[in-house]
């Protein structure tokens, strides 16, 4: 009970930090338009270099950190991956990241940060706390985006890869606290807002094969790329990026910088504003917000600065089905701002089920659970 009201809490402060980080930065570039081509390589150099030094093991989303602290055998070994240092870490850089303008999401940190709380708060029990800390990171993600269901699913499919009936009451109660926690300070809201898009039954469908390939296409791209960088690139360039990690975090940074600016700012930060503006504004996205919204994010990425994939993830998918109204005229473009959205978050996670999943639950659409349970 009390591991999960802390995780409601810190899921909140990380929402408004996150607002408040993105609406300075922001504020920043009013001022100062080019003061990206500083700032962020800048900001990037040293994020990377306050994580190495102070804060190890807080780099990237965190997710793959949960999963290695349980398979671990013993609390302190667990400690270097998740505990109280690892998430105060995890939420001071992650915030710091945004506020430079790195493209990255802060749910993906909250499992981490959730993770971290639940094994801080069972150090008492080694024998629970593997259960406490997929409970944790469940809990992140259902007070990260307003999603119990998908909290749950999201345990059992990519954190733990199997249902565990042991800790299932757990994950639930942990869940329903942090939950309850967030909707208590933020209201009982939508991540997107509420949409009732559908896709007609007949030749509209043709729309969810099409999405599906490419955003699994896309979505596999990125991730081989994370995967790449994270085991070393061979030859030279490797070596390089592992005697200079800062310099090579300050040239990630001037490439966000420059897909920044080429985007109008778009490409800065989670990408949520342009997401929600997709799926609700009718105004379609730039045709070059996609590509560009996916190269400042796999930089963001690789540079090793702390932050995750999910949001700006979304709004990959979001642009990804946005470029396609011109060819679908006759389907709703909200109907292929969702689609887009599963099939590409599911291209990069391949969680299909976590997907679809989130992505109904956070904009409260029913209609289309088909449509989207068959693109993931």
């Amino acid at each position: 009970m009390v591991g999960g009201l802390l995780v409601g809490v810190a899921a909140v402060l990380l929402a408004f930090g996150a607002d408040g980080a993105q609406h300075l930065f922001r504020e920043f570039l009013r001022i100062a338009p080019y003061g990206a081509f500083v700032a962020t390589p800048l900001g990037f150099a040293l994020c990377t270099w306050i994580g190495r030094r102070f804060f190890p093991n807080t780099q990237g989303s965190g997710i793959p950190q949960v999963i290695v602290a349980r398979a671990l055998d013993t609390v302190e070994e667990r400690k270097a991956f998740v505990g109280h240092r690892v998430a105060i870490g995890k939420m001071v850089l992650t915030l710091l990241g945004l506020l430079f303008g790195a493209s990255t999401g802060r749910e993906g940190p909250t499992v981490q940060v959730g993770a971290s709380v639940m094994a801080w708060v069972g150090g008492l029990s080694p024998r629970l706390q593997p259960g406490l800390i997929l409970a944790g990171a469940s809990a992140g993600v259902a007070a990260a985006f307003n999603t119990p269901l998908a909290g749950i699913v999201f345990g059992i499919e990519e954190m733990s890869r199997s249902f565990e009936i042991r800790t299932s009451g757990l994950i639930i109660a942990a869940v329903i606290l942090a939950g309850l926690t967030a909707q208590a300070v933020l209201g009982n809201y939508t991540y997107f807002g509420t949409t009732h898009a559908v896709l007609d039954f007949g030749t509209a469908w043709i729309v969810v094969p099409v999405l599906g390939v490419l955003g699994g296409v896309l979505g596999g791209i990125f991730s081989r790329i994370l995967i790449a960088f994270a085991d070393g690139l061979p030859g030279r360039i490797g070596g390089w990026i592992k005697r200079h990690p800062f310099a090579f975090a300050a040239i990630c940074g001037l490439g966000v910088a420059f897909c920044g600016y080429a985007s109008d700012g778009a490409a800065f930060g989670t990408g949520y504003t342009n997401a929600r503006g997709a799926l609700h504004g009718g105004h379609a996205l730039p045709l070059l917000f996609l590509p560009l919204k996916f190269l400042a994010t796999i930089l963001s990425s690789i540079s090793g600065i702390a932050g995750g994939i999910f949001a700006p993830s979304l709004s990959i998918g979001a642009g990804l089905g946005s470029d396609l109204e011109k060819l679908f005229p006759n389907v709703a473009p909200g109907s292929l701002v969702l689609i887009g959205m599963v099939s590409y978050f599911t291209g990069v996670v391949r969680a299909p089920i976590t997907g679809f999943v989130i992505v109904s639950e956070m904009t409260d659409n029913h209609g289309l659970v088909v449509p989207l349970m068959a693109a993931a």
